[in-house]
């Protein structure tokens, strides 16, 4: 393990008690992420990858062990804490967007950091300066409605931007995109990673976000089944070998 890693999963265990049924969905996990890596977690349904990606993000606690992000024990904030760290540390894409559909582009983007505190003109030129950096700066008085599919999850990404987070976690963001939009989101990703250093961790079902991974975290029945490079995978257009 690594001490200088921006995110330190240790021994997490998840366990859900359903009624009479217990569901072990994370089985001690470990796990270190750099600042500026790009990774992908994969896994079929069921598999602990969303939960997983919701520990690293603050969404959720470990039943037993601890998530550590910048040197943050994330398992000792309250809930207060835990809303104010993802507000002021994680940027999030969603795959359904998650846009308010009365506001437009710029509305959408500032209004996580007003509710942060960042005062509403401050709020609203980092909006437009983000809004610009995604390919939106001739569309950003525009309602959800009226975008396309890839400009609303621009729109998005522009959001997960705002705060300049040191993570953006994407879960399944190009689900609901065609290929050629699609890859233009993975594009845009992997750009803002480098050139902002930010750590970017996505849970997804798509083979082409792999090829621009870092390293690829592989889930299977609440555990870490391996951990490879793009290359180590062997992945190619189309299929994985």
């Amino acid at each position: 393990m690594d001490n200088n890693a921006l995110i330190k999963v240790r021994s997490v265990n998840k366990i859900f008690n359903l009624g009479k049924i217990v569901v072990h969905a994370l089985k001690d996990i470990s796990l270190d992420i750099m600042r500026g890596e790009y990774i992908s977690v994969m896994g079929p349904s069921g598999s602990g990858k969303s939960t997983l990606f919701n520990m690293v993000g603050a969404l959720d606690t470990p039943t037993s062990g601890y998530v550590e992000v910048a040197d943050v024990n994330l398992t000792k904030l309250s809930p207060r804490q835990l809303a104010f760290f993802r507000g002021n540390h994680i940027g999030y894409v969603f795959q359904s967007y998650n846009l308010m559909p009365a506001y437009d582009a710029i509305e959408n983007v500032a209004l996580p950091l007003i509710f942060c505190g960042v005062p509403h003109n401050q709020a609203v030129e980092r909006a437009k300066e983000v809004l610009k950096r995604v390919g939106l700066g001739e569309r950003m008085h525009h309602k959800p409605d009226e975008l396309s599919g890839g400009q609303q999850q621009r729109v998005a990404v522009a959001r997960a931007l705002a705060n300049t987070p040191a993570i953006i976690l994407a879960d399944e963001p190009t689900a609901n995109l065609d290929l050629k939009t699609g890859e233009e989101i993975i594009s845009l990703l992997k750009e803002l990673s480098i050139e902002n250093n930010v750590t970017v961790i996505t849970a997804t079902h798509d083979h082409k976000m792999l090829v621009v991974s870092d390293r690829i975290v592989w889930i299977k029945d609440g555990g870490i089944d391996k951990i490879q490079t793009s290359a180590e995978a062997n992945i190619k257009v189309g299929k994985i070998e």
